[in-house]
């Protein structure tokens, strides 16, 4: 009969020994890639240190809920198409053709809207003007006409809007416009007493207001920092946190400057750094045993 700590010893060979015949790990960064559904590439993240650093905090990931976050809110997130480099939000407490809101503002930092600023076919349409509103006097340049719309349109479509004449029987003053007035001016400045936002307007020409996609389409461009060749290697791309300096997250405890894979020079990465160590401590441990069965026992 087999001696119990021989019997012991032999499974615990055994386990050692498979450990010894892993194959290098692949690299473990310590970047989450998606938020629900919605897929989060660089230049953005949901984790600090992760993506680019002008994005940095730009992303909250709520259960399987993405939002943009600015100084006035939380945006929720419908879509990232990454070829066109475009972010849809929608502004949970904006006044849309279905529902009327409290007065409420859009604001950006300085850094979103040099980096992610509303798109060009983003329009901000201001309601329920004083006739003493500076878009409607001296800032009355700010103020377009689109795709043949009017507040006309607007006010007699929607049936959120319709209440705003139903005092005088008249429409009140509106204004089509872009994201630098309301960038500069705040609704009390403006005058207005609500505000609601539509994308895709090229082509919203002979469509009424109550089948226009309401939200905002934000542009953003992809910084060029030769984060491709860092995902190419198996990495993630990021940053210090400390210094802003961009690095490439090979694990959640190794990092290097540009890839984690070998690269021309034949220099092992950080990842496989780390598996090679964990494949000879293993085998080590495997020697040892053997050692001390062989004398011992």
């Amino acid at each position: 009969m087999q001696h119990p700590l021989k019997h012991h010893l032999t499974l615990t060979l055994l386990a050692l020994t498979s450990l010894s015949h892993f194959p290098p790990a692949s690299p473990l960064t310590p970047c989450r890639t998606l938020c629900g559904t919605t897929a989060i590439n660089y230049p953005f993240s949901i984790d600090d240190g992760c993506g680019a650093p002008q994005y940095r905090s730009m992303l909250n990931c709520t259960g399987t809920d993405l939002f943009f976050m600015t100084t006035s809110g939380r945006y929720k997130v419908q879509s990232i198409d990454y070829k066109k480099q475009t972010m849809v939000v929608y502004d949970p407490a904006m006044s849309t053709c279905s529902i009327l809101q409290p007065h409420h503002d859009f604001v950006m930092t300085d850094v979103e809207s040099v980096v992610i600023p509303p798109s060009s076919d983003t329009i901000f349409a201001l309601l329920n003007c004083s006739i003493d509103s500076p878009v409607l006097n001296r800032y009355k340049n700010l103020c377009f006409n689109f795709s043949g719309h009017s507040c006309d349109e607007l006010y007699g479509g929607c049936n959120a809007f319709r209440v705003f004449r139903s005092f005088t029987n008249s429409s009140p003053p509106c204004c089509f416009t872009g994201y630098d007035t309301v960038k500069y001016m705040s609704m009390n400045i403006l005058d207005c007493s609500h505000y609601t936002s539509f994308i895709n307007v090229d082509g919203l020409k002979g469509i009424g207001p109550a089948d226009w996609v309401y939200g905002m389409k934000l542009s953003y461009a992809v910084p060029d920092t030769g984060c491709g060749r860092c995902t190419r290697s198996g990495g993630a791309c990021g940053y210090d946190t400390e210094t802003g300096v961009m690095m490439c997250l090979c694990s959640t405890s190794m990092n290097a400057t540009r890839e984690c894979a070998a690269g021309s020079n034949g220099d092992i990465g950080g990842a496989q750094k780390l598996a090679l160590r964990t494949k000879f401590h293993a085998f080590a441990l495997v020697v040892g045993a053997l050692i001390y069965f062989v004398i011992f026992i």
